[in-house]
């Protein structure tokens, strides 16, 4: 039957590039973008190698690249390689981070302060710096910023963390606003507690009593959840949702007690 509506849902054929896709979120989501038939530049510093097979052998297409976001030449020489072999960029998801814990007082404070902006802020722009002008030329440009409901709150010994997802919050509207009439959307993610390799450090008991302490859903978010936001976030029918600030968190950010 003929459709009545007239915006895509489909990313079919649509080149993504996705940082920190090694494991986790960054991993779901390359392989729910590769399923839904994009093209994906697989990128992190850690080996990509099993994340692209893993989409080869079920029929998708992917790329890797090893890709260190603190080093601008790195991010410079990747996206140039990525557009050259895709013939474009359509989106970027910005996933790429690292966890930082420890007290201000520390006194290697201000080297893991300066390693987290960089890693989970400065290289948001340098990314999105590098693959503007390619996403200029997409008839579907989207940007997702991936922060963390840290930037919506605050949890002890987290500063450096903290303030770096701030960051990124604040970054996505300004860039929203920045990109809007040029139909480049910029949008954020704020995930809550994901079972990812990080939180499996965390002892059984501890996790049970902070998702009956904190999460109104009573358990933790599956990375593929957040990666399903972050699709729908770069579909083409997307395209008057610039500037959101989302979080996937079970519940989290709006439970008082």
């Amino acid at each position: 039957m003929p459709r009545l509506s007239k915006l895509s849902r489909s990313v079919a054929g649509k080149v993504v590039i996705v940082t920190g896709a090694a494991s986790g979120m960054g991993r779901a989501t390359a392989q729910l973008f590769a399923d839904e038939g994009a093209r994906v530049a697989v990128t992190d510093v850690a080996d990509v190698a099993p994340v692209v097979d893993a989409i080869s052998a079920a029929g998708g297409t992917a790329h890797g690249w090893r890709l260190d976001v603190a080093d601008p030449a790195d991010i410079t020489r990747v996206v140039g390689e990525v557009a050259a072999k895709f013939g474009g960029i359509d989106a970027l998801v910005n996933n790429a981070g690292i966890s930082v814990r420890l007290p201000v007082d520390a006194d290697d404070y201000e080297s893991k302060w300066a390693r987290a902006l960089d890693v989970m802020l400065t290289a948001h722009v340098r990314m999105i710096r590098a693959a503007l002008p390619h996403l200029r030329k997409s008839a579907s440009p989207r940007i997702v910023n991936v922060a963390s409901t840290e930037g919506l709150g605050a949890t002890k010994l987290h500063s450096p963390y903290t303030a770096a997802k701030t960051g990124v919050i604040g970054l996505t509207r300004s860039l929203a606003v920045e990109f809007g009439s040029e139909g480049i959307t910029v949008n954020c993610i704020c995930p809550g507690p994901i079972d990812t390799p990080l939180v499996a450090r965390v002892s059984a008991a501890d996790r049970a009593k902070y998702v009956h302490r904190r999460i109104p859903m009573g358990r933790y978010g599956d990375p593929e959840e957040v990666a399903q936001m972050t699709l729908s976030l770069c579909l083409p029918a997307a395209s008057f949702v610039t500037g959101a600030v989302i979080p996937v968190d079970g519940g989290l950010m709006v439970r008082n007690a």
